[in-house]
This record gives C-alpha cells, sequence and structure tokens, in this order.
C-alpha cells in the first residue's frame, strides 16, 4: 500500500511539473479536439467519448513498458539506450503527417480498429497516438521515477516494482487526462471551434511535428531550464522519510549488481572484496572530460579509480575534497583515476553552472558527472555525502568510505592498489593535507531552515511553510537557530519578508558557514561583540560567518528581504 500511495502522488507531483508542458499541446489537441466533425447542418459530432481515455491509456502503457522493461531489451539485443527515443521521435513525425493528411491516419490506426468504440462513424481511437507520446514521455526524474529506472534497467522487476511503475504512471496521467478532457469539451462549447475541424486538426499535427522537433534538439530541457521546477521540494517531502525509503527498497534498488557491497565494512583500515563495481549510469552531463565525453567503468580496467560522491554546498564535502584533489594530484601519473559524482542534495545543485563554479572553487581537475536523477547514486545504493569507493584494477571494490574522515587509511589503500596493479610503479610521498575532520558529536549538526528538514528550531513559535512573524525566545537551547521578524519560511530556505529580520544561533564549532542565495548584505554578531558584513549576491554557496578556536556561543545575523537563507554548517 505504501508503494501505490507512494507512486501515485510521485506521479501526481509530476504530472503538473514544467517538464510536462511540452506536451500539453499535443494531448489537448489529440485528446478529443481535432477528430471533432461539424456536419452540414451546424451540429457537431464530438470526437467519441472513449478517446481522450484512450489516448492516456495508450501514454501510460508505452511509458509503463518503456521504462520498466525498455532499457532491459535494448540490453539484451545490444542496441543503444536511446534508440526508442529516437523511433518514438519517426512515430510522433509519422502520426504528425496523419493529422495533416487524413487518409494518412485513417491508415495509422487500422490496427487499433478492434478497440471497443461507441461511434464508429469518428475515426481515431487515439489509442495508437497515446502509445507514441508514451514511447517519447520522459517526466522530471524525482526519487521515485529513479527507483523505477534502477530497477528496470537492472532487470529486478518485481511485484514491487510493478506497483510503483504503474501507480505513478496513473498519478502522471491523471492532470494529462484533465488536459486531454479539456481539449474534448472546448468544441462541444465553443462554436468557433466547432467549425474549424479541420484547422484544430492540422493545429494538432503542427504541435505533434514540433514536439518531434524540439525533442530532436532539446528543445524540452531547455525549457525546463528556463523554469523553476516548483514540484521539487514537494517530492523531497514524500520520499525523504523513513516509510518512503523502505518502501522504495522493494522496488529492486538492491539489485545482484550492487548486493555485494554490503560485503564492504564502512570505514575499514584494510582493504576487502565487495564485488564488481556498480556502473555510473543516468548522468546528466559531464564536467571536466574531453568535449564532454562520458566514461565508462569498462574502460578503465587496469587503472585504480575512486569515486567520490558529493555536493558543492555540503560543509561535509568542502572538508572531504581537498583530500581527493590531493590524492588526484599526487597519483594520477601513477594509474589513479578520481571520478566525482555530483549527487545534489538541494534543487539548485543540480544546475551545471552552479556546479561548475564550485568545481573551480576546489581546484577540481578530474572528471565530475552531474547525477541530478540520482541514478548512480542509487545504483550504488549510496546514503552519504561524501562517500568514497576505492576500486582496483580488476574492476572490484575493495574500500567503502561513509562521510568525513579515514583519510590516512584510504590513501594506504590507494597505494596499495597502485601498487598491485603496476609493481613497477614509482608512488610520490603522500599528498600530506591535515586531516580538519570535526570528533563526532563536537559540533552542532547541520541546521536547516527550510520546513521540509527542520530539526533543531529553539523558538517558542510553531515552524511550518508560510509567512509568519516571529520573536526570539527569552532562553535558547543549545544546538538551536530562532527567527526574529517578518519572514516567509519555504521547504528549502527562509527569507525575511520586511526589513529587521534577524536569525539568532546556538552553536559548537569552531567555525560557522551559511548556504546563502539572492543579493544583500548581512550583517554578523559575533559572540565577542564584533560586528562585520557579507556581500551576497548570486546562486546559493557557503559563506563563513565565524571562524577561531573551539568553542560555543551564540551569534545573530541580520537577513534583508532579498536573501535567501538555507542552512548552517560548521566546523
Amino acid at each position: 500500500m505504501d508503494l501505490i500511495l507512494i507512486g501515485l502522488l510521485g506521479g501526481l507531483i509530476t504530472g503538473i511539473s514544467p517538464c510536462i508542458l511540452p506536451v500539453l499541446p499535443v494531448i489537448f489537441l489529440t485528446g478529443g479536439a481535432q477528430s471533432a466533425r461539424f456536419e452540414g447542418d451546424g451540429d457537431v459530432i464530438p470526437a467519441r467519448r472513449s478517446r481522450p481515455y484512450l489516448v492516456i491509456a495508450g501514454l501510460v502503457l508505452s511509458f509503463t513498458l518503456v521504462t520498466l522493461v525498455g532499457s532491459l531489451i535494448l540490453g539484451l539485443l545490444g542496441l543503444p539506450q536511446d534508440v526508442l527515443r529516437w523511433a518514438g521521435i519517426v512515430v510522433l513525425i509519422i502520426i504528425g503527417i496523419g493529422l495533416l493528411i487524413p487518409r494518412f491516419e485513417q491508415l495509422l490506426e487500422k490496427p487499433f480498429q478492434w478497440l471497443p468504440r461507441k461511434e464508429v462513424k469518428n475515426r481515431g481511437s487515439g489509442f495508437g497516438v497515446g502509445l507514441a507520446l508514451g514511447a517519447v514521455f520522459v517526466p522530471c526524474a524525482g526519487p521515485v521515477l529513479a527507483a523505477i529506472i534502477v530497477a528496470g534497467s537492472t532487470g529486478q522487476i518485481g511485484p514491487g516494482t510493478v506497483l510503483l511503475t504503474v501507480s505513478f504512471s496513473i498519478g502522471v496521467a491523471i492532470p494529462l487526462l484533465a488536459f486531454a478532457l479539456a481539449g474534448r469539451g472546448v468544441v462541444n462549447r465553443i462554436r468557433a471551434f466547432r467549425t474549424r475541424e479541420r484547422g484544430l486538426r492540422i493545429a494538432a499535427g503542427i504541435a505533434m511535428l514540433a514536439l518531434a522537433v524540439g525533442l530532436v534538439f532539446n528543445v524540452p530541457q531547455a525549457l525546463q531550464r528556463l523554469l523553476p521546477d516548483y514540484t521539487a521540494p514537494l517530492q523531497q517531502e514524500l520520499t525523504e522519510n523513513e516509510a518512503a525509503e523502505e518502501a522504495l527498497g522493494l522496488g529492486g534498488l538492491v539489485t545482484d549488481e550492487n548486493r555485494q557491497l554490503d560485503n564492504c565494512t564502512n570505514g575499514a583500515e584494510e582493504l576487502e572484496s565487495c564485488g564488481t563495481a556498480p556502473s555510473i549510469r543516468g548522468i546528466e552531463q559531464w564536467l571536466n572530460t574531453p568535449d564532454g565525453e562520458a566514461i565508462d567503468l569498462e574502460d578503465l580496467r587496469g587503472q585504480v579509480v575512486l569515486i567520490d560522491f558529493w555536493a558543492y554546498s555540503c560543509i561535509n564535502c568542502q572538508r572531504s575534497i581537498p583530500h581527493v584533489v590531493g590524492w588526484d594530484e599526487t597519483y594520477r601519473d601513477a594509474g589513479l583515476q578520481v571520478i566525482g559524482i555530483h549527487s545534489p542534495e538541494y534543487a539548485f545543485e543540480k544546475d551545471a553552472g552552479n556546479v561548475a563554479a564550485g568545481i573551480r572553487d576546489f581546484g577540481i581537475e578530474y572528471p565530475v558527472a552531474l547525477d541530478n536523477s540520482l541514478s548512480t547514486w542509487t545504483n550504488y545504493r549510496n546514503r552519504y555525502w561524501p562517500a568514497h569507493y576505492l576500486i582496483d584494477a580488476e574492476g572490484t571494490v575493495r574500500h567503502i568510505s561513509f562521510g568525513e574522515g579515514n583519510y590516512e587509511a584510504t590513501e594506504k589503500m590507494i597505494r596499495e592498489l597502485l601498487e598491485d596493479a603496476d609493481p613497477d610503479v614509482r608512488l610520490p610521498a603522500e599528498s600530506g593535507v591535515a586531516d580538519e575532520t570535526p570528533e563526532l558529536g563536537s559540533t552542532t549538526p547541520e541546521t536547516f531552515l527550510g520546513s521540509s528538514k527542520d530539526v533543531n528550531y529553539g523558538g517558542e513559535d510553531s515552524y511550518r511553510a508560510g509567512r509568519a512573524t516571529f520573536e526570539f525566545p527569552r532562553e535558547q537551547d543549545a544546538d538551536t537557530f530562532a527567527l526574529e521578524g517578518d519572514w516567509e519560511i519555504a521547504t528549502q530556505y527562509a527569507t525575511p519578508t520586511a526589513e529587521g529580520a534577524e536569525v539568532r544561533l546556538s552553536y559548537r564549532a569552531s567555525e560557522v558557514r551559511m548556504v546563502l542565495a539572492g543579493a544583500g548584505e548581512i550583517t554578523v554578531h559575533t559572540p565577542d561583540g564584533e560586528s562585520r558584513t557579507i556581500e551576497v549576491d548570486g546562486t546559493p554557496r557557503s559563506y563563513q560567518l565565524l571562524k577561531g578556536a573551539a568553542g560555543s556561543g551564540e551569534l545573530t545575523v541580520e537577513i534583508p528581504p532579498g536573501v535567501q537563507a538555507y542552512s548552517f554548517t560548521f566546523g
């Protein structure tokens, strides 16, 4: 039941996301409007009542099959993974021409005439149109769809996966069906459309051809980049809980490809054997590779590989990355290949420009893969930022380390594997990067200001999404934050709605940083009575508020309207 509910809700959220905008005109027109006929006596004979449902049924069926077994079948046949996409584009073009040429359309839909229909006079059941749309319909890949894709691509398709996929498809179909029904209803209600049946058919054909051409040139992706993904917070709220994670785990996340990773002990001091490294998949874009070329682990046999899962605004990753950069610089010529898998924690971390800026700031020269759909993250069943997977020259995972620390042991094992791969190798001196990992429990936990992740709000007011006026409490617990003034609390951040807004933080750390975005000047009041201003400008990134000797205290940050506060991180 959890799987069904998660699938339905995940599908509904996806069905109202920006990524479905390119198919809406086609759904609207082909769902009923373009098939209505105007009789000579002035009466309109609308499209069959079943047509909108059959269009969506065809879409759901083909999308479900392509998502579940498409990758598996293509893999068995040795075909490229994008062959279905191109086949679907060709079919869209053919159907678009069919809408412009009625006789051609009748020929195309002839194989589907066996389907039940109430008004045999009206041509075209719409089922074939739906099948074609489902083959190219690629909704935004949130956590639910990521679980489905991984299960389908690895062939681990059980009852749970089928339930999740079908319920997800139905959830997506509900908003689309509303558009299809609207297309049919418009013809019935507006006489101007009743007398222009041929024009509607031509419009549908043009829309279909435009969608096909847009898919060829990736126009839908460009459109999605221009529009904010307002459904991302809803996806996170749906899946970021124990019940959802347990339910999604039944969708085939544990596979034969990654099952043996359990043989590795987190942070072990000696090399272990944990099965062949799972593949890198679902990458949206590669950075720091020639012409953006993808990297396949199979092509790296003979080299030692270190895979680092990270996110550029994560404070734990920021302390870990100098070690990874140091290993890359020290051992690159000795046979080590470092690959960064950037798996976003925040929606803004999906932006390639933001990630590229982070790469420059950290001095990263090794290849970085944008794992925006968390496909590789899921394929490794990873749950941590950062996480290091050390792979020997034979392609076997030999060491796993989650979170910060364990750097000395990891470097020792890197050297050992390099010597195993090439006994004649002359290794340079160790990288020598100091380990500044705070002692566990010695610092305040990462503190989020968004409503979806708040765990240590110390104010007396309730803390939930929406606009509200806050007051500092008389006494504030350690390791908490509180607000003063007028604020709007969003899912991922908080932003003032009037001047005079402040955040008070009780902390334990030697370094305090804050992830901020927008434009404005914040003022930081430190425990020693000093104040300083920091200019905030641009996309979300981490700003240093305080750095000194380890200790505890309270600091206050004045934040103006126009600045979004995401989180506090500590070192």
